[in-house]
């Protein structure tokens, strides 16, 4: 049997210490040096000590980094970055042929002596993996968790050790890249939820892997991708913004999971003032949530899920929040605004089902009050029924227990639950898990059933089982 010792801050930075090829320069805004002083407190740092850094005054870091919308910010990082990183090998060139240069940044604002804002940071860390390499980089975010200054600048020096040695010890292993961010640390006290790398260290590597990995190992909630793919900070993209969500599998899109979102957005629209319409996102989610459970995830399977709604310039959040009331908090403790969930018949009544909270201390009207809210609305698309496929599932047709009745008249009184009316019938028949199926069984006639650019791309590189 053999095990894995996890090495402390102070072992790690004595590692690296002693490695004479690496050589480099830490600057640190925010919360202190505590990365640099764990390197001086390790012994031998004049191995790979360079410079430190701390322009803590705002006109001293214009001066030297230039100037940014915002100090705490990925604008600000990569100044840092790239001005410490080109001014240490231009000034070090004599030693480039056996050196591995690198610049670690962070800016950060940690929790003050009067206020009571968001503590969070962004770390940085350029640097050859050989050297005469050209430079890779990594840039992550992280919320600080700590309720004192100490124990988040504790927390902030100890991922700073963890990000440089992952760079210079894991670079070419994914899992063991991403675990070790939080050696010696909890979610409780700090949490990763972006990641971004590039560079010849991570030439075999899809960067939306290591973004998966977060959610994977719950070192966060979600991690977002544009509609072109590219892994986002899901917090700042969701602030102040109106939201229009669809969970669903998309394995792969079909045309009535674009007939939901159509159809949820115009309704949106219609029930929100015209000055709030340039501040709505579209937002399909996917949520990892059982497949962790039961140690299925496919981080291959998640990826072709992004390509496939990007090609149809989309966007996606994925997630491990469990259920509708967990996203809904998610989200909403970001967005601050007007949130709708478009599902389909048969979640609404999963979501009103009395057995799936038997065993919920809070029960469904917690569940409820979770995913509601203030500001949250539900628009419930029509379905097929399951028994028979000549009949269409609505609202008129929902099957919930007669204790409920009271309280989803409520809910419909209160326009908290709407039908979606306007929906495409020659759609509205579709089943995902039925497409699947088909491409699985080697059928053709799934392919009217979703986008032609999705089946294209389906076919050319074989997704979801399928075989020419």
């Amino acid at each position: 049997m053999s095990f894995c010792q996890i090495l402390t801050p102070k072992q790690k930075a004595l590692d690296l210490n002693l490695d004479h090829h690496i050589y480099g320069t830490f600057a640190e805004i925010g919360a202190g040096q505590e990365v640099a002083r764990h390197f001086f407190q390790a012994g031998g740092a004049a191995g790979t000590v360079a410079k430190t850094i701390c322009a803590y005054d705002m006109t001293m870091s214009d001066t030297i980094y230039g100037k940014s919308k915002r100090y705490v910010s990925v604008e600000r990082l990569q100044l840092m970055l790239k001005h410490e990183y080109e001014l240490l090998v231009k000034r070090l060139s004599e030693r480039a042929e056996n050196t591995q240069f690198f610049a670690f940044a962070n800016t950060v604002q940690a929790k003050s002596y009067m206020g009571n804002t968001e503590c969070h940071g962004w770390l940085g860390h350029s640097f050859q993996h050989k050297p005469g390499a050209s430079v890779s980089n990594v840039v992550i975010h992280v919320r600080m968790q700590d309720k004192e200054n100490i124990q988040q600048q504790e927390a902030l020096g100890m991922i700073g050790v963890n990000l440089i040695y992952a760079c210079f010890r894991h670079p070419d292993k994914r899992e063991s890249f991403v675990s070790s961010l939080m050696d010696g640390l909890s979610t409780d006290r700090l949490e990763i939820d972006m990641i971004s790398i590039s560079g010849p260290a991570f030439a075999e590597a899809d960067s939306r892997l290591y973004s998966l990995e977060l959610v994977k190992r719950k070192y966060c909630q979600a991690v977002m991708f544009d509609a072109k793919g590219q892994a986002l900070r899901a917090a700042d993209n969701l602030y102040k913004k109106n939201v229009v969500v669809l969970r669903g599998s998309f394995r792969p899109p079909t045309l009535v999971n674009l007939d939901m979102l159509k159809c949820g957005l115009k309704k949106f629209r219609s029930q929100i003032p015209k000055e709030e319409h340039r501040d709505i996102i579209v937002l399909p989610e996917i949520s990892m949530s059982k497949l962790i459970e039961r140690g299925e995830v496919n981080n291959e399977d998640f990826l072709a899920r992004v390509d496939l709604l990007a090609c149809l310039e989309q966007g996606v959040l994925i997630s491990n929040c469990p259920t509708f009331s967990d996203l809904n908090r998610y989200i909403s403790s970001y967005s601050k605004k007007q949130l709708a969930f478009v599902l389909g018949v048969y979640n609404l009544e999963e979501i009103l089902d009395l057995k799936r909270y038997e065993k919920e201390p809070d029960g469904l009207l917690g569940a409820l009050g979770g995913l509601i809210g203030h500001q949250t609305k539900l628009y419930v698309y029509p379905a097929t029924d399951d028994d028979d496929q000549s009949k269409l599932r609505t609202l008129d047709t929902l099957n919930i227990d007669e204790k409920l009745l009271h309280l989803y008249l409520y809910l419909l009184e209160n326009e908290l639950v709407q039908e979606i009316t306007d929906y495409d019938p020659e759609v509205s028949s579709i089943w995902s898990r039925v497409v699947l199926e088909k491409i699985e069984k080697g059928e053709k006639d799934w392919i009217p059933m979703v986008p032609e650019v999705v089946a294209t791309l389906v076919k050319k590189k074989s997704l979801f089982g399928y075989k020419a």
